[in-house]
């Protein structure tokens, strides 16, 4: 599975904790991640994430374009609903990306913890079904 990884400043510490906690669950799978927040946790844990550029720079929407080629599987997004954001039109569009394209999405620790122990028992599996009837389409 492919995960994306995101979290507003007043998050990161949150999303850092956890990366730590679910270390040997995200190991399993390709990471994908904002500038910042990517940097934080491979500091912390040493998980190979590879890094868009940070969400007011356009990671958001780098996100969003992997999302709308099928390349996203699930998103942990750990929002600070409490803090005005300057690129909010870019993480709406985000969101809606997830809602379009059925991706599992988290935007706060507990839900994220719920789907990353899902994800671990195998939940998501349906995703690679998904995937695989859409290349079925494509081939005819």
């Amino acid at each position: 599975m492919n995960i994306a990884l995101i979290a507003h400043d007043k998050k990161k510490d949150d999303i850092v904790k956890l990366a730590t906690a679910y270390k040997d669950v995200l190991a399993k799978h390709r990471l994908f991640a904002t500038g910042t927040t990517g940097g934080r946790i491979i500091d912390a844990t040493g998980l190979d994430i590879h890094r868009f550029k940070s969400g007011p720079l356009g990671g958001d929407q780098q996100i969003g374009a992997y999302i709308s080629d099928n390349k996203i599987d699930m998103v942990c997004f750990l929002r600070d609903p409490l803090t005005p954001q300057a690129h909010e039109p870019d993480i709406s569009a985000l969101l809606r990306l997830c809602d379009v394209y059925e991706i599992p999405l988290a935007t706060n620790m507990s839900s994220a913890e719920m789907l990353l122990r899902g994800l671990d028992a195998g939940f998501l599996d349906w995703r690679n079904v998904a995937k695989e009837s859409d290349r079925d389409e494509l081939n005819f």
